[in-house]
């Protein structure tokens, strides 16, 4: 039990710091003049209702049946804590590593494993394909320096803050589908009230801790891309990213990693603009795509890496 409760905190605390910034990154960009009690008290409105929701429709079930394949050990051992420990430090790195891989791939089959490893890979070329075709339509009209400009001087910005709000929302609940497995897997499939409660205190806790801070070293990330403090620009990433994660959700409930997801996005999106609005860019931007992509790479390699190791260990 204590390994187990221990487990979940480190997981907690490993998913939130670093994966969060992926779907809420923009929105922390795009408000930053805004106290960040405001922004939290949203996300973590749609978090505790996700959660409940969950729970209630699920028997006690808050991954939403992404757990069904993945049972829980009858005895949580020490080992089963290596994963959140070796992604906290990668997090501290700013590396934007897969916590799907990373946590999950200890408690798998190798069939499971390879599920997930392909779901993720469709995820990212998905993700890459439908962002630049978006931004290869939109990108003249929406992301330009002309375009932003005379946005602003129309003072539409209260639209925009409605819509990046509320693409937010419909992201947030998305991403929460997906990644509760990689918190939850630690306990009981099905959580009683109690431990409901107590489970969703502690992600507020740590939602308030992320918002403090801005962010962290993983907003880097977001703040590197083209136009991402723009409110508008983040609201459409906000949409495209929110209906990638739909769609897989809906696919099948093999877990998935939300990274790949999001960096193929920025990268079509990065990709569709500069080869629309900025040609002499192009050499930097491959250069950027490549390197975000390195980053994830590494985090799968060293998520088989432990996996490996425990099971030596468990042998």
């Amino acid at each position: 039990m204590l390994f187990s409760i221990l487990g979940f905190a480190l997981a907690g605390y490993a998913v939130v710091a670093n994966d969060v910034i992926q779907t809420l990154g923009t929105f922390i960009s795009s408000n930053h003049k805004k106290h960040w009690l405001t922004l939290w008290g949203y996300a973590a409105l749609i978090l505790s209702a996700v959660l409940i929701f969950g729970w209630a429709t699920n028997n006690g079930d808050v991954s939403y049946g992404r757990l069904s394949q993945i049972p829980l050990p009858s005895v949580i051992s020490w080992w089963y804590i290596l994963p959140p420990l070796v992604l906290l430090i990668l997090t501290q790195a700013g590396l934007p590593v897969s916590t799907t891989f990373m946590i999950l791939s200890v408690f798998s089959s190798g069939q499971v494993i390879e599920k997930m490893v392909l779901k993720s890979v469709s995820g990212y070329v998905v993700a890459f394909l439908f962002a630049f075709l978006v931004y290869l339509l939109i990108a003249r009209k929406f992301e330009s320096k002309s375009a932003i400009d005379k946005e602003i001087l129309r003072n539409k910005k209260h639209f925009w803050i409605i819509a990046q709000w509320i693409s937010t929302g419909f992201l947030w609940s998305q991403w929460l589908i997906q990644d509760f497995a990689n918190i939850f897997v630690y306990l009981p499939r099905d959580l009683s009230f109690t431990a409901l409660l107590i489970s969703l205190a502690f992600l507020l806790f740590l939602l308030s801790f992320i918002f403090r801070k801005k962010g962290g070293k993983i907003q880097e990330v977001v703040k590197q891309k083209t136009n991402t403090a723009n409110i508008r620009s983040a609201t459409i990433i906000d949409l495209t990213y929110g209906i990638v994660l739909f769609l897989f959700t809906e696919l099948n409930p093999i877990p998935m990693s939300t990274t790949w997801t999001f960096v193929g996005i920025l990268a079509g999106r990065e990709y569709a603009i500069n080869f629309l609005l900025n040609k002499h860019l192009i050499k930097d931007t491959y250069k950027r795509l490549f390197k975000d992509l390195y980053k994830v790479n590494i985090g799968l390699a060293v998520s088989i890496v432990v996996a490996l190791i425990i099971r030596y260990i468990m042998q």
